[in-house]
C-alpha cells in the first residue's frame, strides 16, 4: 500500500540552510498527514497494517513492526509486520528479549546504528544493519513497541528519529483508542449473543401450543419489548382435568426481569400442580417472593383455574389489571378484590368464581397493551381494548396488531401479553 503521506525526503541543490528548513517543513507536513490518517481508523487490524506498510515503504525499510503489550502475561505480541523477507509471528518477554523487550521495560527509545554491535539486538533479518525501537506510551502506560529496520548502517539520522518518535506518540493513542473500540465492540457482540440465547431460553418457557380443553378455545401471546422481558403466561394441566392459567408481569425490563420471571414461573408451576386454589397459590408464592425478591422488585399476577366439567373459572389477582368479560355483544371489566403485588409484603388474596356461558370470552392482559402510547402521548387504554374485542373475529394476534397500529411507529414501550378464554358450547 503506497501513500503520499510518508513520501521520503527528496534531495535538492539548495543552500544548506534552505535545504534544512525545507526538510523540516516537509517532515512537519508528513507528520500532520500521517497523524490524520492514523487517527481516522478505529479498526485495529487496518490501523496497524496501514502504519507498518506506509512507514516501511516511505523510508525504504527492511521491516517495520508493531508489538502490542499484553500486561496480563507481560508479553509483547507481534501484531503486524511489513517485511521484504519472510517473517514469523511470535511473542517477546518484557525486559528479557531483544530491543523490543528492553524498550518496553525502560520506556525509552533505543537506536542501534549497527545491530551487530548492540547487545540487545536479536537477529531476525540477515539484511538488517540498523534498527530503532520506540515505546508506544499513553500517559506513561505501555501500549506497545514500534520497530523499524534498515539495510544500511546508521540509516536513521536524528531528524528522522525525531519524526518517528513524534509519530509514535500519535500511533500510541490511535492504537489505544482502536483497542478500546475493539473491546467495546466485542462486549456488545457478546451481549447480543447472550441476549439472543436468553431470548431463546425464555421463548422455550412459554407454552408451545394452546391447551386442548373440550368445549373451550384458549389462546395466548407474549411480545417482549426487548430481547427478553418480564411478562409471561402459562397453561398448567392438573391431574383432575382442570387447567391453571397464569398471566404475570415482573417489574422492570430486560435480563433482570427475565430471570425473576423464570424463577417465579418454576415456583408457581410446582404450587399449581399440587392443585392448590388460586388464592392459596398466590399466598404461598408471595411468602417466598417477599423473602427472595430484591428491593423495589415485585410481580403482578392473575391466576385462574378452569373447571371444564362445571364450566367455571375461579381467579385470584395480585395487583393485576381487571380481566375483561365479553358476552352477548356486551363487555365489562370484572371487579376483582385484588391483593397486593407479589413480593411487596405479607398479604391475603381473595377469589372470584365466574360461571361461563356459551359464547362468552374472558381476556387477561398486561399493561403493555393498555399503556401503549401514540405520538400524542395518548394511551391505548381499556376503552380501545374493549371496542376492539367487541368486534367479530378478533383474536390475540389482531389485538396486538391494533395496538401497534395505534402506536403508529412509536412501538411498544413495555412487554405486551394477552390470554383469551372462550366457551364455545
Amino acid at each position: 500500500m503506497t501513500s503520499a503521506s510518508f513520501s521520503p525526503p527528496q534531495s535538492a541543490s539548495h543552500s544548506p540552510s534552505h535545504t534544512k528548513s525545507s526538510a523540516m517543513v516537509d517532515d512537519l507536513l508528513r507528520l500532520q498527514k500521517a497523524s490524520q490518517r492514523i487517527s481516522s481508523l478505529l479498526d485495529l487490524d487496518q490501523l496497524i497494517d496501514r502504519i507498518v506498510n506506509e512507514i516501511a515503504l516511505s523510508f525504504g525499510l527492511v521491516k517495520a513492526n508493531i508489538y502490542l503489550y499484553e500486561p496480563d502475561r507481560e508479553e509483547l505480541v507481534l501484531a503486524s509486520v511489513h517485511s521484504t523477507l519472510n517473517a514469523g509471528s511470535y511473542c517477546l518477554k518484557k525486559a528479557k528479549e531483544g530491543l523490543v523487550g528492553f524498550v518496553a521495560c525502560t520506556g525509552q527509545m533505543r537506536y542501534a546504528p549497527d545491530v551487530r554491535k548492540d547487545p540487545y539486538y536479536i537477529q531476525c533479518e540477515d539484511s538488517t544493519r540498523s534498527e530503532v525501537a520506540i515505546p508506544l506510551l499513553v500517559d506513561d502506560r505501555l501500549v506497545g513497541v514500534f520497530t523499524a529496520s534498515h539495510p544500511e548502517l546508521n540509516a536513521f539520522p536524528p531528524q528522522q528519529l525525531n519524526l518517528l518518535q513524534t509519530l509514535s506518540s500519535h500511533i500510541a493513542f490511535a492504537v489505544r483508542n482502536a483497542r478500546l473500540y475493539q473491546q467495546v465492540r466485542h462486549e456488545r457482540e457478546q451481549m447480543t449473543r447472550d441476549a439472543l440465547e436468553a431470548r431463546s431460553i425464555q421463548q422455550a418457557l412459554l407454552p408451545r401450543s394452546s391447551p386442548y380443553i373440550p368445549g373451550f378455545a384458549i389462546n395466548g401471546l407474549c411480545v417482549p419489548v426487548g430481547a427478553v422481558g418480564g411478562d409471561w403466561y402459562d397453561f398448567v394441566p392438573m391431574h383432575d382435568g382442570r387447567w391453571g392459567l397464569v398471566l404475570a408481569d415482573v417489574s422492570g425490563k430486560g435480563t433482570a426481569a427475565a430471570l425473576l420471571m423464570a424463577a417465579t414461573r418454576g415456583v408457581l408451576r410446582s404450587l399449581a400442580e399440587e392443585s392448590c386454589t388460586p388464592a392459596e397459590v398466590l399466598r404461598r408464592l408471595n411468602q417466598l417472593l417477599v423473602d427472595d425478591l430484591p428491593p423495589a422488585r415485585f410481580v403482578t399476577m392473575v391466576y385462574a383455574v378452569i373447571d371444564p366439567a362445571k364450566r367455571t373459572l375461579t381467579l385470584a389477582s395480585a395487583g393485576h389489571l381487571q380481566p375483561l368479560l365479553i358476552h352477548g355483544g356486551e363487555a365489562r371489566f370484572l371487579d376483582t378484590e385484588a391483593g397486593l403485588p407479589l413480593g411487596v409484603g405479607p398479604g391475603e388474596f381473595s377469589e372470584s368464581e365466574i360461571e361461563l356461558t356459551p359464547g362468552s370470552r374472558l381476556i387477561f392482559y398486561s399493561d403493555g397493551i393498555t399503556e401503549a402510547v401514540n405520538g400524542d402521548e395518548e394511551e391505548y387504554g381499556q376503552h380501545r381494548l374493549k371496542q376492539h374485542l367487541l368486534q367479530p373475529g378478533t383474536s390475540v394476534e389482531s389485538l396486538l396488531e391494533d395496538v401497534r397500529s395505534f402506536a403508529n411507529g412509536f412501538g411498544l414501550h413495555d412487554d405486551a401479553t394477552v390470554i383469551t378464554v372462550e366457551l364455545l358450547r
